[in-house]
């Protein structure tokens, strides 16, 4: 957990890798658009818990929501991040270094949804990562008829309320932190009256997904994106899970392949598992290719292989799409796959 924090307070850092690097205008900067055959809508909710004190304000919790589903082509398209959010990253990085502002995503805010019943999937983010840094995932599986839900964690992402801005808390206790983002997820489950789930997360967002698979029954199936789930912080590794998980790893970011046959903490948690489970690894990626930042960053001048490593950011992605789609069909809807009977990509390997 310890390394997955410290990545991930550099990552915004370097999220450009543009130290010292001059640009008389802020690069510009498009994410790929959805796959699926529906259009996309999305809408942000501000949800208060006032049966739970937030153990860093002493007010009650309160989160931002934002939903993505299958919708008619009528809305207008969404900017990736609120001004509050850009204006943080602007300022992490430099000024006038990439278009944060004026990146726009493929979804539509007050598009009219679609007709019937979605299964849904909740998405965290990585500590001091925005929810918007995981639009290209999102988009992907809402257009192939899914209810997707992104999550913000406060005090350890950027969030725009819709009275304030609420930056990133350095010092936490990584174990608090971790319990709370638990009870966050349960508490979106409860305000939208949701059961069968899928969750799937980046980072602290993977280890929020499996701890909260074992506390809430609710959650049906999830999938870890190269997150440490050290013993220390949390219960994954110790109890596992007994109902269908993925874990994606990339690189060797953590000091060795990121997988459960060289990660200690990974490997207690693929032993003490009992439901169906499948590593799925990336050995040319690294801790940022499973957020936007992977397709990000190529567009903006700077060596950013410590972030996103030498993988093909497409081919990255299309892989990513391909196994986490099939995940999620597999055990949400019960449909029939062949991808995880052997590497579907040349950019991955699978691990017995």
């Amino acid at each position: 957990m310890r390394k997955t924090m410290i990545a991930a307070a550099v990552v915004l850092a370097a999220l450009t890798g543009l130290t010292g690097v001059a640009a008389a205008d802020p690069a510009p900067m498009s994410l790929p658009g959805p796959t699926g055959p529906f259009p996309v809508g999305t809408k942000e909710l501000h949800f208060v818990d006032r049966d739970r004190v937030d153990p860093w304000t002493g007010e009650p919790r309160e989160m931002m929501v934002s939903l993505w589903y299958p919708s008619a082509r009528d809305g207008r398209r969404t900017h990736q991040f609120s001004p509050g959010v850009a204006a943080y990253y602007d300022d992490l990085v430099g000024p006038g270094k990439a278009d944060f502002a004026g990146t726009t995503t493929h979804a539509r805010t007050g598009a009219t949804p679609l007709p019937g019943r979605r299964p849904a999937i909740l998405y965290s983010p990585g500590a001091m990562q925005s929810r918007f840094l995981g639009t290209t995932l999102v988009e992907e599986l809402a257009s192939r008829g899914y209810l997707v839900v992104g999550m913000d964690h406060t005090p350890i992402a950027p969030v725009q309320f819709p009275d304030r801005v609420e930056l990133p808390k350095a010092g936490l206790d990584a174990a608090r932190m971790l319990a709370e983002r638990v009870r966050d997820t349960s508490f979106v489950l409860d305000k939208l009256g949701l059961s069968e789930v899928g969750m799937f997360g980046h980072s602290m967002g993977g280890f929020t997904t499996a701890d909260a698979m074992i506390a809430d029954p609710r959650i049906k199936a999830g999938i870890n994106l190269d997150g440490s789930m050290d013993p220390r912080y949390g219960n994954a590794a110790r109890a596992g899970v007994t109902r269908p998980f993925l874990l994606m790893g990339g690189g060797t970011s953590s000091g060795k392949p990121r997988n459960h046959r060289h990660n200690d903490d990974w490997a207690a948690f693929w032993a003490a598992s009992t439901g169906w489970k499948r590593d799925v690894y990336f050995p040319a990626a690294e801790h940022m290719s499973f957020t936007d930042t992977q397709v990000m960053l190529p567009q903006v001048p700077g060596d950013h292989t410590s972030m996103i490593g030498t993988i093909d950011p497409c081919g990255s992605l299309a892989a990513q799409r391909k196994y986490v789609s099939a995940f999620f069909e597999l055990h949400l809807r019960g449909r029939p796959t062949t991808v995880f009977d052997r590497a579907a990509h040349p950019v991955v390997e699978l691990i017995p």
